[in-house]
C-alpha cells in the first residue's frame, strides 16, 4: 500500500507544497501547490515573522487536504542560504614532537574548526545564547614550516598549519521552522537540509564518490553543495541569483518585476519575445537582441557562483556542476559557469525532476528544475531524516543535531570542550641572554588527551550513537624548561692544540651573573651568561697571548706614492697541520699551528711585483764577447736614505722612485762592463766598428748591435830599414 508524503519548501518568495507516495522504493507526485508570501517574511533562509509564514503554510495545508484528506505532519528542511560559512587556519609547533600522526591532524582541523565557530560568533554583536550546528567542513590546505604541503601525515618540522573553510547551521532557523509549523497545527516528521534534499533526489550515494557541486539558484540567493569521496564535504551560498537577471531586464527595458519574470521564462521557449513596458508601448525583440543586454548580469551571477564553488573546494573546479532551481534556466548560465571554472561545456548541466530516479508525476506537475528542491526534501525526511542525538561528555549531557555521521570531534564542539585540552599545556619556557643574545629555551610538550568512548580508547574521528559516554583524560602538563651552560654554546669541550710544537689546552670561559662558573652549572630564567672561547686561529693566539705570531700575520704592507699598498705574496703563511690555513679557520682538538715566515722582498721584488722597469738592460757583442749593459732609471729611497735594488724591504717601509736623467747608450758605455784593453806593446792605430760600419767612442749603440776594435800595427818606412841594415 502506497504512503503519502507532505512536505514543504519554505523559501525567500514563496512556500512550495507537494504531496508525494511512496510505494517499492518509488515515488509518484500527486499534487503541488506554490504560494508566494504577501510580505516579506524570509530573511536569507531565516523566518523573520512567524505569523505571517504560519499563514501562508495553513493556506497551503487546507488547499491540499481539500483533496487528500488531513494533514498532521510534514517534512521541512532548512534552507541553505541560512548556512554560514567561516575560513580560520591553527598553526601547531612541533619542534622536538614525534612525527605527526592521523589523530594529531584531525585535532589540528578540529582547532581549526572550533576557531572558525568563534569567528562566526565574533562577528554577532550579541552572541548570549548562539548556537551553531557545524554540518561540515572541508580542508583549503596544510602547511609545513610555511610551505604547502599535501599531507602532513608522518611530517616532523618546527611548525604544522592548517586552514579549513567550516559551514555553520544557526539553531534558531530551526526553531523558527518549529514555531511556524506549530502554529499552522502541523509536527516535524522530517528535517533535512535544502542541498542535501536535492543531492539525494538526484545524485545516489553511489555518485557522491565523485567531485560534483550542486547549485540551487533561487530567486534572492544561489545555494551550493559540494560532494566528494562519498560524503558532502561543502556547503555554500552566494547573495546573488535569478533576481539579478529580472532587475537588469526590468531596468533595460522599463518592465514591471512580473513582467520581466515573465520575459526571462520566455527566452528559454521562443526566439521571438513581444515587450510591453510600463507606458504601454509594445515591441518585438529577437532573443538574440534581448540576450546581449543580459549577458553583462549572467556573468557577474556566473561569476559569483563559479568563485565560490572553487573556494568550497579547496581552489580546484569539481568533475561536474548540477543546476536546479528557478535561476538555472538563465539563459547561457551554464556556458559562462564553464568559462570561470575553466571545465569543458558538457561538465555543466540543468536538471529538473525527470532526472530524480524513480520519480513519476501527475500531468499537471511540470517537470521543472523549481521541484527540485521540494521532492528532495520529502525523500530525504523519508529515506534519511535529521534526528537529535543525546551524548554525555565528561558527565555533561550533549544534544546534537545530526546532520551527518556524527563524530566524537562534532561532540566536543557542541560541548565547548577547548581544543587546547587536548593536549597538556607545554612547560614554561626560559630565557637566559648569552652575549648580549637573548636565548628562549621551550619548555616540554604536553602529553595528548586520551579519548575514551564506552570505555575505549579511540580518535576525534570516531562514529559515535546515541547515548554513547565520552570521557577525556586530560594530557600531563609538559616539564618547565630546562638547561645548563653546556647546552648553550657549540664548542663546549677541552680542546689541546699545539703551536710551533708547544701544546696548548683551551678551555671556555664562562661568567654567570658576573660569577666564574662551570659548565654543568643549571641555568634560571633570567640568567645572564657571558662566554669566551676561542675557536679560530686568531681567537686561539689572543688567548694564549701569542702577540709575536699574531704581529707576524699582519698584511705586509708599504708606502708607495703616498698610498698604502697590501702585498700579499709577501704575507707570511698560516700552517694548520702543514696546511696553508687562514686566520678565521677553526680549530679543532689535536691541530697544530705554525707560521711560516716569508723571507722579506728586495726593492727589485717590489719593483717587479709593481710591474716598474727599475733598470735600462741592453745586450751587445764586444770583441766577440757578449755583454749586458745595465743603468738604473731610478734613484732609489727606501724611508728616505739611499738604496739599491738589493736593499731589503720591511712592511711598513716607505718607498720612492725617484726617476735620473735618461741618457742613450754610447760606444764607450762597453768598456765599465768589459775587460778588454788595448795590448801593452802595441803600435799602431785602430778603427771602432759598429755592425762592421765605423762609428766613434761617443756615437750611440742599441741592443743587439756588434761592436768591434780593429787594430792596425804602424808600417816600417824605407829609410829606418836602411839605417838598420847600416
Amino acid at each position: 500500500m502506497a504512503s503519502k508524503l507532505f512536505a514543504l519548501d519554505i523559501g525567500t518568495r514563496s512556500v512550495v507544497g507537494i504531496i508525494l507516495e511512496e510505494q517499492d522504493n518509488s515515488f509518484h507526485v500527486v499534487d503541488l501547490i506554490a504560494e508566494e508570501h504577501k510580505e516579506r517574511a524570509m530573511v536569507d533562509g531565516q523566518i523573520h515573522n512567524v505569523i505571517h509564514v504560519a499563514t501562508v503554510i495553513q493556506h497551503i495545508k487546507e488547499k491540499l487536504e481539500e483533496k487528500h484528506g488531513p494533514l498532521h505532519s510534514v517534512s521541512v528542511a532548512a534552507a541553505g542560504r541560512a548556512l554560514k560559512t567561516e575560513q580560520a587556519s591553527v598553526t601547531l609547533d612541533i619542534k622536538n614532537r614525534p612525527v605527526m600522526t592521523e589523530d594529531d591532524i584531525s585535532r589540528l582541523e578540529l582547532a581549526a574548526v572550533q576557531k572558525a565557530q568563534q569567528q562566526l560568533l565574533d562577528h554577532k554583536e550579541n552572541n548570549n545564547g548562539s548556537h551553531y550546528y557545524c554540518v561540515g567542513y572541508s580542508v583549503l590546505y596544510y602547511r609545513l614550516d610555511s610551505e604547502e604541503i599535501g599531507n602532513l601525515m608522518d611530517q616532523q618540522g618546527e611548525t604544522a598549519e592548517v586552514e579549513v573553510i567550516a559551514t555553520f547551521l544557526p539553531r534558531v532557523v530551526v526553531e523558527s521552522l518549529l514555531a511556524a509549523l506549530k502554529r499552522a497545527d502541523l509536527e516535524m516528521e522530517g528535517l533535512t537540509l535544502e542541498p542535501i534534499a536535492a543531492i539525494n533526489a538526484l545524485i545516489p550515494t553511489t555518485m557522491r564518490r565523485l567531485n560534483i557541486a550542486l547549485v540551487d539558484i533561487g530567486a534572492g540567493t544561489s545555494d551550493i553543495a559540494i560532494t566528494n569521496r562519498s560524503t558532502v564535504t561543502a556547503y555554500g551560498m552566494v547573495p546573488t541569483a535569478g533576481d539579478e537577471i529580472t532587475e537588469a531586464l526590468s531596468d533595460h527595458y522599463l518592465l514591471d518585476f512580473p513582467v520581466a519574470e515573465k520575459v526571462k521564462r520566455d527566452m528559454s521557449k521562443y526566439d521571438e519575445i513581444m515587450i510591453s513596458d510600463i507606458l504601454g508601448f509594445e515591441q518585438l525583440y529577437s532573443k538574440n537582441e534581448i540576450m546581449n543586454t543580459l549577458r553583462p548580469a549572467v556573468t557577474s551571477l556566473a561569476a559569483a557562483i563559479g568563485n565560490e564553488i572553487l573556494r568550497l573546494n579547496s581552489n580546484e573546479a569539481p568533475k561536474a556542476v548540477l543546476l536546479v532551481g528557478g535561476g538555472s534556466l538563465t539563459p547561457e548560465i551554464t556556458d559562462e559557469l564553464c568559462k570561470v571554472l575553466e571545465i569543458p561545456n558538457n561538465r555543466v548541466g540543468v536538471r529538473g525532476i525527470d532526472a530524480i530516479q524513480k520519480l513519476t508525476r501527475e500531468a499537471h506537475v511540470p517537470a521543472s528544475p523549481e521541484l527540485v528542491t521540494p521532492i528532495g526534501i520529502a525523500i530525504s525526511a523519508k529515506s534519511s531524516p535529521i534526528k537529535y542525538m543525546s551524548v554525555k561528555v565528561n558527565n555533561q549531557i550533549i544534544r546534537l543535531f545530526e546532520l551527518k555521521e556524527m563524530t566524537v570531534a562534532d561532540a566536543l564542539l557542541a560541548a565547548n570542550v577547548s581544543i587546547n585540552r587536548l593536549y597538556g599545556k607545554p612547560g614554561l619556557a626560559m630565557c637566559i641572554k648569552v652575549n648580549g643574545q637573548d636565548i628562549f629555551v621551550p619548555g616540554e610538550h604536553g602529553s595528548p588527551t586520551e579519548i575514551f568512548v564506552n570505555g575505549e580508547k579511540t580518535t576525534t574521528k570516531h562514529p559515535i550513537q546515541n547515548n554513547d559516554v565520552i570521557e577525556l583524560i586530560e594530557g600531563i602538563n609538559g616539564e618547565p624548561a630546562r638547561a645548563t651552560i653546556q647546552d648553550m654554546i657549540e664548542f663546549n669541550e677541552k680542546r689541546t692544540v699545539y703551536v710551533d710544537n708547544q701544546p696548548f689546552s683551551i678551555e671556555p670561559s664562562l661568567i654567570l651573573n658576573g660569577q666564574p662558573a662551570k659548565m654543568k652549572t643549571t641555568l634560571q630564567d633570567g640568567d645572564v651568561l657571558t662566554i669566551e672561547t676561542a675557536e679560530n686561529v686568531e681567537q686561539i693566539l689572543k688567548w694564549l697571548e701569542k702577540e709575536a705570531l699574531l704581529n707576524k700575520l699582519h698584511p705586509f704592507t708599504i708606502s708607495f706614492d703616498g698610498n698604502n699598498l697590501q702585498l700579499p705574496n709577501f704575507n707570511n703563511v698560516i700552517l694548520i697541520n702543514n696546511q696553508p690555513a687562514k686566520s678565521y679557520f677553526k680549530i679543532q682538538d689535536g691541530d697544530q699551528i705554525r707560521i711560516q715566515d716569508k723571507s722579506n722582498p728586495t726593492v727589485l721584488d717590489i719593483a717587479e711585483h709593481l710591474n716598474m722597469l727599475i733598470e735600462n738592460r741592453i745586450f751587445v757583442t764586444f770583441q766577440d764577447e757578449q755583454l749586458e749593459l745595465k743603468k738604473q732609471c731610478f734613484e732609489i729611497l727606501v724611508n728616505g736614505q739611499p738604496a739599491n735594488v738589493m736593499t731589503v724591504i720591511r712592511s711598513g717601509d716607505t718607498i720612492q722612485f725617484l726617476p735620473s736623467e735618461s741618457s742613450n747608450w754610447i760606444y764607450q758605455d762597453v768598456f765599465r762592463y768589459s775587460n778588454w784593453q788595448l795590448p801593452t806593446n802595441f803600435k799602431g792605430t785602430f778603427e771602432i766598428l759598429r755592425n762592421d760600419e765605423p762609428s766613434h767612442f761617443d756615437g750611440e749603440i742599441f741592443g743587439g748591435d756588434q761592436l768591434k776594435i780593429h787594430l792596425i800595427p804602424a808600417t816600417i818606412t824605407h829609410s829606418t830599414q836602411k839605417s838598420t841594415a847600416e
